[in-house]
C-alpha cells in the first residue's frame, strides 16, 4: 500500500523541496515493534561497518533478527548517464546512499568503480556490494562523482531500491573497505555551492498522508511560529546521529507526572514509533492502564481509558511540544494492517529495550515527526522543531 505524492519539485533561494511518498508494507506489518527495537539495538552498537557484519546474513550483531520496514517515506533519485530512476528510502539514521535492492544498478558513461566493497547493517535489513562514483540527481540537484553503493546482496528492502542516506557523515566511516568517511549527497551539494545551508527540512503528515523533504534549508510554509533549535547532544552514542536531550511528562499542573527524566536519544526518519526507556514505558503503562497486546506487540487501552488519556509533553531545550491523546494512538484505519482488531486502540509508544542512562535511550520516530516540523542543521550541529497544522489534528 502506498500513497502517491503528486506535488512538483520546488526550487527556491538555493534550496530544493521534494515530495515524499509514504508506503505501508503490509507483508512486514506484524513485526513493526520488533523492527523498531532491532533498529535501535543496531544504532546503539554502531554496527554499520563492514567487518564481521555478514557472518550470518539473516542475523545482526548479538543475534538481532532482521525485520523488514513497515512504514517508510521515499523519494525518486536518478543515477547514471543516461539516468535510471530509483525509489529510495529517506533515512537520517544512516548516511550511505545505495541502489540495487529492487531495480539493478546500471553502469553508464558516468560510472567509476572505486574498487572498494561496501556493507551496511540497519537492523531493518542490510546490503553489501561495490562502491561506485556516479552522477546522482535528487530533484534539481545533480552531483557528479557521488558515492553510490551497488547492492550485490540486499535483504529487508522488498519493494524499494535502496536508501538515500542523509545522516551525519561520520556514520559512513568503516562502511567501505578503505575505512574512510564517504561524503554524503548533502555534503557534496553544500561543498559545491548548490545549496547555501547544510540543512534538511522534513515534514510528514499523520494517518496515511505523505511528506516533504527540503534540501539546503527549510520550508517556512510548512510550520507555524518559530523554528526552535537546540544543540545536538554530547552524550554518546546518541551524539553519533541526530541526537538530542529531552524529558517527558504526562498531564499538566499539579497532577503532572515525569515519564522520562532528561536524557539523550535521537530523532530518526527510519523508525516508526516513539521508543522510550523500559522504566519510562513502565511508568506510562501504569498511569494509562495500558496492557500489552500479544498479537501486535503494541500497548492497548480501552475506550474508557482513552477518554481519560492526557497529553504527553516533550521538553526539548527551552521548548515544550505536546503529543495529544489522539497523537498517542496508532491510526485506527491501519489497525488490521498491524494484525490488530479494527475497533481496538493501540498506543504508539514502545520499549527501547534499556533503562534510562544507556546513552541512546529514546527515538522520536514518525509518530513524533508527523506532528511537528523537523530541521537538521549539520553545520550548526543543531536540531529544530516547530508546530504545524497537524500538531493538534484529530487524524487517528
Amino acid at each position: 500500500m502506498s500513497v502517491a505524492a503528486l506535488s512538483p519539485v520546488v526550487v527556491r533561494d538555493s534550496l530544493v523541496t521534494l515530495p515524499l511518498a509514504r508506503h505501508i508494507n503490509t507483508t512486514a506489518s506484524r513485526n513493526i515493534v520488533a523492527h523498531d527495537q532491532a533498529r535501535v539495538k543496531v544504532l546503539r552498537s554502531r554496527s554499520q561497518g563492514a567487518a564481521g557484519v555478514i557472518s550470518n546474513l539473516r542475523k545482526g550483531p548479538d543475534g538481532v533478527p532482521i525485520q523488514e520496514s513497515f512504514d517508510v517515506y521515499t523519494v525518486d533519485v536518478q543515477v547514471g548517464t543516461p539516468p535510471t530512476t530509483y525509489t529510495l528510502i529517506v533515512d537520517t539514521g544512516s548516511s550511505n546512499t545505495w541502489v540495487g535492492a529492487g531495480t539493478p544498478y546500471e553502469q553508464t558513461n558516468s560510472s567509476v568503480d572505486t574498487g572498494d566493497d561496501v556493507v551496511v547493517f540497519y537492523g531493518s535489513g542490510l546490503f553489501e556490494g561495490e562502491e561506485f562514483l556516479d552522477t546522482v540527481s535528487v530533484g534539481s540537484l545533480t552531483i557528479h562523482n557521488q558515492s553510490i553503493g551497488d547492492a550485490e546482496f540486499a535483504f529487508g528492502f522488498q519493494g524499494f531500491d535502496g536508501i538515500l542516506g542523509l545522516g551525519p557523515t561520520d556514520l559512513t566511516e568503516g562502511t567501505t573497505s578503505d575505512g574512510n568517511a564517504v561524503p554524503t549527497f548533502l555534503d557534496n551539494a553544500f561543498a559545491k555551492g548548490l545549496v547555501q545551508e547544510k540543512t534538511l527540512g522534513i515534514s510528514f503528515e499523520p494517518a496515511i498522508g505523505n511528506g516533504e523533504l527540503t534540501i539546503g534549508g527549510t520550508n517556512r510554509l510548512k510550520f507555524f511560529g518559530e523554528l526552535n533549535f537546540i544543540p545536538f547532544t554530547s552524550t554518546s552514542p546518541a551524539s553519533d546521529y541526530v541526537g538530542i536531550d529531552q524529558s517527558i511528562t504526562y498531564g499538566i499542573g499539579r497532577g503532572a507526572t515525569t515519564i522520562m527524566s532528561s536524557t539523550a536519544g535521537i530523532v530518526d526518519t527510519g523508525t516508526t514509533l516513539i521508543l522510550i526507556p523500559s522504566d519510562a514505558l513502565a511508568t506510562y503503562q501504569n498511569i494509562t492502564g495500558a496492557v500489552l497486546d500479544e498479537d501486535t506487540g503494541f500497548l492497548s487501552i480501552t475506550k474508557e481509558q482513552y477518554d481519560n488519556l492526557e497529553s504527553l509533553f516533550f521538553h526539548i531545550g527551552k521548548n515544550t511540544f505536546e503529543i495529544t491523546p489522539n497523537a498517542q494512538i496508532w491510526p485506527r484505519a491501519l489497525n488490521t494492517a498491524i494484525g490488530g482488531q479494527a475497533g481496538s486502540i493501540y498506543l504508539i509508544l514502545g520499549d527501547s529495550g534499556v533503562d534510562t542512562g544507556s546513552g541512546l535511550d529514546f527515538i522520536n520516530g514518525y509518530a513524533f515527526l508527523q506532528r511537528f516540523y523537523h530541521a537538521v542543521d549539520y553545520l550548526g550541529e543543531r536540531a529544530g522543531f516547530a508546530f504545524t497544522e497537524y500538531t493538534y489534528a484529530t487524524s487517528n
